[in-house]
């Protein structure tokens, strides 16, 4: 690996798989890969290893097709939660976040996303930790915070509201008149590492009395490939870019790794999910592929898989999954296996 990591400017250097520790016969084995598996399905996938794009493979798409990143987003999100407390905009992860963002308990049993669902007295107690790790129950009634981990929006739409009110820029009563949490993503990740990704809002289809303001509006993120490969370089990077600090390099490490009150409370089948990140930490994601990884994830097979000890980045906008599990036997352990 080189002594200096080169960090790429407005485009990506290109070197050659064998010139960065692959087999010679890499790129080609990964095209027959996907010419084996991918039906009629378009794909794009792309590889980083010690800073240098080593190879390409796509269908009907190109690396500069902007896609929506779905749950990949939350990744970011965790990134603007590190940021927000190192400037002092929250307190701790561990502060409430009803004490910044009070309107998340102001919904009413017919104003939730359906009947039964809505702000209960246990909300009071969920911590920005638990809205980043899904373990949060928001508006789930008999899940105390803390205690399940379950997959869900509206709970990470309330920590994205609640950083973007922290400063200044969401108000539940203006939505689309607040330039919200995707303005503050490129503030403080994307225009700082010359990144190019847009955000809209998105809203599931309600009812008429849903409070949208308060738990709807998901901060959607679309992005090309280039733009994905910059923030899984960055977070490769302990999230430094260029010997600039931009994610808290202890926060990083954090979010990437199973936080104790999932390995207090549940199941270790459960034991794959970080702050805002999918890990392998206890190798129960991908058992095949190193226990440093973890990933960005999203609906569409949208996937940033990062591998420190690989110095390897690993995009697919899209890939050819339906299960991210899939990738412990596929793309990403055949690329494993390509690397030296």
């Amino acid at each position: 690996m080189p002594d200096a990591h080169p960090f790429p400017g407005a485009d990506w250097e290109y070197r050659g798989p064998a010139s960065q520790g692959f087999s010679d016969d890499a790129g080609a084995a990964i095209g027959s890969w996907f010419e084996r598996n991918a039906g009629d399905r378009n794909y794009c996938a792309l590889v980083v290893r010690h800073g240098y794009i080593v190879g390409f493979w796509l269908r009907r798409t190109s690396l500069k097709s902007p896609v929506r990143m779905a749950s990949a987003a939350k990744s970011l999100y965790a990134g603007v939660l590190g940021i927000a407390v190192r400037e002092g905009k929250i307190g701790s992860v561990d502060d409430l976040v009803a004490d910044y963002y009070p309107e998340m308990m102001e919904v009413g049993e017919r104003e939730g996303p359906k009947p039964g669902r809505y702000a209960f007295g246990k909300e009071k107690d969920i911590t920005f930790r638990h809205l980043i790790s899904n373990t949060s129950g928001y508006m789930k009634p008999g899940e105390q915070p803390g205690t399940v981990f379950h997959y869900q929006t509206y709970g990470m739409n309330v920590l994205t509201h609640a950083l973007a009110k922290a400063y200044g820029y969401y108000n539940a009563d203006d939505p689309t008149g607040s330039p919200g949490c995707g303005r503050l993503i490129e503030e403080k990740i994307r225009d700082r590492i010359g990144g190019t990704w847009t955000y809209s809002y998105t809203n599931f289809d309600l009812w008429d009395q849903a409070k949208l303001g308060v738990y709807g509006y998901y901060t959607q993120l679309s992005a090309s490939a280039f733009d994905m490969a910059r923030m899984g370089y960055l977070w490769l990077r302990g999230g430094t870019w260029a010997g600039q600090s931009v994610i808290p390099s202890a926060w990083h490490v954090e979010e990437t790794q199973v936080p104790q009150m999932i390995l207090d409370h549940c199941p270790d089948s459960e034991w794959r999910y970080g702050l805002g990140f999918w890990t392998n930490q206890y190798g129960k994601l991908w058992p095949h592929l190193p226990t440093d990884s973890y990933a960005a994830s999203g609906a569409g097979s949208i996937h940033i898989w990062v591998c420190p000890s690989l110095d390897l980045v690993v995009v697919q906008s899209p890939g050819i999954w339906s299960d991210q599990a899939e990738n412990d036997t596929g793309l990403l352990r055949l690329v494993v296996g390509v690397c030296d």
